[in-house]
């Protein structure tokens, strides 16, 4: 039996979490966030949660978390919870790139050096309890460093600072999310020693079924087993589903959800993310959302990003016209997604691999064009005159891209758009993919990188500081991706020269 604590051990326990009352420190008070954690108090009680993965999102979209007592959790609400700043200097494989301990970090501020704390404070509005864990709920979090300053390199204040330029211009920001993933049979998760690498060695899969019959009953009835537990945890959670459905590969999914309002919008794919991998790991199959695996007869994953603006006012659709296609303001905002693809194309595709999909698969864009309802184009009108859910699909994103990064450099490209009032010229719908002389989109990590790096507008709008810090991570993974001995190489020279 637990000793019983004395006063003052009651008292330091109470001020041990963080820093106290940082949230009022940093501007998070008032009456509307007292009543945001009473009724993530209530629900912690109701529902005898023990644990709360207080978590933020780093610069790769991946969630990082600290479990805490739920006991714990009005302090954790009040102090902040402590993080090492290396987290934002480690690549995908978890690599640190830069002199964490140096005085400041690496990161050119003494308040990020030593690896020493920043503090995450919770976002209540997106408490959740986890449908599939026992006793336990999630929370995600706003980033700050110590000295209080909100940190430049959280993707979540770069999604806030996209979302409060469209409010100056009384719109909102709204996105529906159409992503794929490809959900396996987990062989053998290789965890010996041996494979606990940087990055591991990857389980050995095996397919759920045949693929390649896109929509069938028959295949959405076998796999009826897998979808049902993640549809309830994509319910669960209060995100709203619309499908999960049977893709064009082995074991492909499809998930598509409703619209939402800026933040939310990519807060939810951070959560759709997590529990499709969490809930299908503890049926022991393993999902990805990896663009296209190293696997044989195994089809590309692609995410596509179904965006609009609404007027603050009456959330009327701001792009909707009642006799044409698209109202100015959808054709400027257009004109600047095209304008500024290449650079963009850094944050929808920021991996190497997701470049093996674009180009290269037929249901992917390989130009900078747009098309009133043709696939083939990089943006994809739906709808039309006097259509209330008129809307731009970007078909070119990756279902790795980081969602906040991904929706704010196409708010801030297309904000350009507007401010320039960017014609994009007529729409393409005779086979986007034969018009020669228009702009192709990059072929590499590499290519769209170095666009990047080139982007007065992106490095106006994101600022030197994230831009350079950006372009140094995805850097260091290229440069570790060049000095790899690939299959390729190895079966072409080896043995022939």
């Amino acid at each position: 039996m637990a000793p019983i604590p004395t006063d003052a051990e009651r008292a330091a326990a109470a001020g041990s979490l963080g820093r106290a009352d940082f949230a009022l420190r940093v501007g998070l008070g008032g009456a509307e966030r007292d009543e945001a954690l009473r009724h993530a108090l209530a629900l912690i009680s109701g529902d005898d949660i023990e644990v709360v993965r207080v978590g933020f999102v780093d610069t790769h979209g991946l969630v990082r978390s600290r479990p805490i007592e739920a006991r714990h959790f009005a302090q954790a609400a009040r102090n902040g919870v402590p993080f090492t700043t290396a987290l934002f200097a480690m690549d995908s494989a978890n690599n640190i790139f830069q002199n964490v301990f140096a005085r400041d970090g690496g990161f050119g501020r003494d308040s990020m050096g030593g690896a020493g704390d920043m503090l995450a404070v919770p976002d209540l509005d997106t408490f959740r309890i986890v449908p599939w864990a026992r006793r336990t709920a999630t929370v995600l979090s706003d980033v700050y460093l110590s000295d209080g300053e909100p940190c430049p390199f959280d993707p979540r204040a770069v999604m806030r600072k996209a979302v409060a330029a469209l409010a100056r211009q009384n719109l909102s920001y709204v996105a529906g999310l159409e992503v794929e993933c490809h959900v396996f049979r987990l062989v053998d998760g290789r965890t010996g020693l041996p494979d606990c690498a940087q990055p591991a060695t990857p389980p050995e899969v095996a397919a759920l079924r045949h693929g390649y019959q896109h929509l069938s009953e028959a295949v959405i009835d076998e796999l009826e087993p897998v979808i049902t537990p993640i549809r309830e945890a994509l319910n669960g959670l209060g995100l709203p589903l619309r499908t999960v459905e049977a893709e064009w590969g082995p074991g492909q999914l499809e998930i598509t959800l409703d619209p939402l309002s800026d933040l939310a919008a990519a807060d939810a794919m951070v959560l759709l993310r997590t529990a499709v991998k969490q809930v299908a790991r503890r049926q022991g199959l393993h999902a990805t959302f990896m663009t296209k695996p190293g696997l044989p007869n195994v089809f590309s994953s692609g995410w596509h990003l179904h965006q609009s603006l609404a007027q603050a006012e009456g959330g009327q659709n701001a792009f909707t016209a009642a006799d044409a296609l698209l109202s100015p303001t959808g054709l400027h905002y257009l004109g600047g997604l095209l304008r500024h693809v290449r650079a963009g194309t850094a944050f929808s595709n920021p991996t190497v691999n997701g470049y093996k999909r674009l180009n290269a698969n037929p249901l992917a864009p390989k130009r900078a064009v747009w098309s009133h309802d043709n696939k083939a184009a990089l943006c994809r009108l739906v709808g039309g005159p006097g259509d209330n859910a008129t809307r731009i699909e970007n078909r070119s994103g990756e279902p790795l891209a980081n969602p906040y990064l991904f929706m704010a450099t196409q708010i801030f490209a297309g904000l350009d758009g507007l401010a320039g009032q960017i014609d994009p010229g007529e729409p393409l719908n005779d086979n986007p993919y034969g018009q020669e002389g228009m702009e192709l989109l990059p072929s590499s990590l590499m290519d769209s990188t170095d666009a990047l790096d080139r982007s007065a507008m992106f490095r106006a709008a994101l600022g030197d500081d994230f831009v350079n810090h950006y372009l140094a991570m995805k850097r260091h993974e290229i440069g570790r991706f060049l000095s790899h001995v690939t299959d390729w190489e190895h079966r072409e020279y080896f043995e022939a020269f």
